[in-house]
């Protein structure tokens, strides 16, 4: 096939426009991390910004790791990212596939709750009233029950699940299957990517709790990450003329953003693969 003078020069652009706009969203990580390892030294030589030390130090890395606060609350946020991200998972797995079979007596009555509920809530403060009244204040679970389905996530896979191949279904009710077998051996097997998908989401917020953790938790040792760090920061910019002389405010700051955001970052790239996996193409073939 022969390429025309313009195809190539609509190549070249959009080749140079990604590389644009890859630089963009690499930069601001780049400095993240470069003024997490510079010293203090070559940072003031630098002018205060500088992308590629030439001189690295894991102090305010030690500094970060040595207080008493962030692996107890490190602790905290992986229990409630995996605790948390399977018991949402289940949950809108159970709610969505019943509601997306046609065949469900009151499925429209149910969907209009459901959407209901995603245009109107009731609010911080009701919100907060039910917690305190079922007796989950200050408890681990006060941070995943109150936001256990989120309707986000239950009618993107209620989607997913309404496209799958209906022949497959009836194929296995011949044969003798109930629901509950054709859910876990049959329709799993086939969602495995928007599975992934909604895992991923659940556990990012997860991982980000921070307002549930403010309104419901007030004991340090169920503390999440997001709310300690906010506390560290706090210190550690009040304890500026100290921090300054031993390990600048700004290199501590961006060793917790470091430290925060490198589980998510590491997870990612092996998830990545089942947003595009096509797990559909031939199935109702066998």
């Amino acid at each position: 096939m022969v390429r025309s003078k313009s195809d190539t020069v609509f190549d070249c652009v959009v080749v140079v426009f990604i590389v644009l706009v890859g630089l963009v969203c690499l930069i601001p990580i780049l400095y993240v991390v470069s003024v997490s390892l510079t010293p203090i030294e070559e940072k003031m030589r630098a002018g205060g910004f500088l992308l590629f030390p030439k001189k690295v130090t894991f102090s305010a890395y030690k500094s970060v790791l040595s207080g008493k606060e962030f692996l107890p609350a490190l602790w905290v946020s992986c229990k409630l990212t995996v605790i948390g991200t399977a018991m949402n998972l289940i949950a809108t797995l159970l709610f969505a596939y019943p509601l997306s079979r046609t065949n469900l007596p009151g499925r429209k009555v149910i969907m209009k709750l459901v959407i209901f509920t995603m245009i109107f809530n009731a609010g911080m403060i009701p919100t907060y009233l039910v917690v305190k009244q079922v007796k989950l204040l200050n408890t681990f679970w006060s941070m995943i029950i109150p936001s256990l389905v989120s309707v986000y996530n239950f009618i993107i896979m209620k989607s997913f699940f309404e496209g799958l191949p209906n022949d497959l279904f009836e194929s296995a009710r011949i044969d003798g299957a109930g629901e509950m077998t054709i859910l876990l051996k049959l329709v799993l097997p086939l969602s495995l990517p928007i599975i992934m998908t909604i895992s991923l989401y659940y556990a990012v917020d997860h991982w980000n709790t921070y307002l549930r953790a403010v309104l419901y938790v007030s004991k340090d040792e169920l503390q999440p990450l997001q709310v300690v760090l906010r506390r560290l920061l706090k210190t550690n910019a009040s304890a500026d003329i100290l921090s300054e002389e031993i390990i600048p405010t700004e290199t501590l700051q961006m060793a917790n953003v470091v430290l925060a955001t490198l589980p998510v970052v590491v997870i990612y790239p092996f998830i990545q693969k089942y947003f595009v996996k096509g797990t559909l193409a031939g199935a109702v073939k066998g």
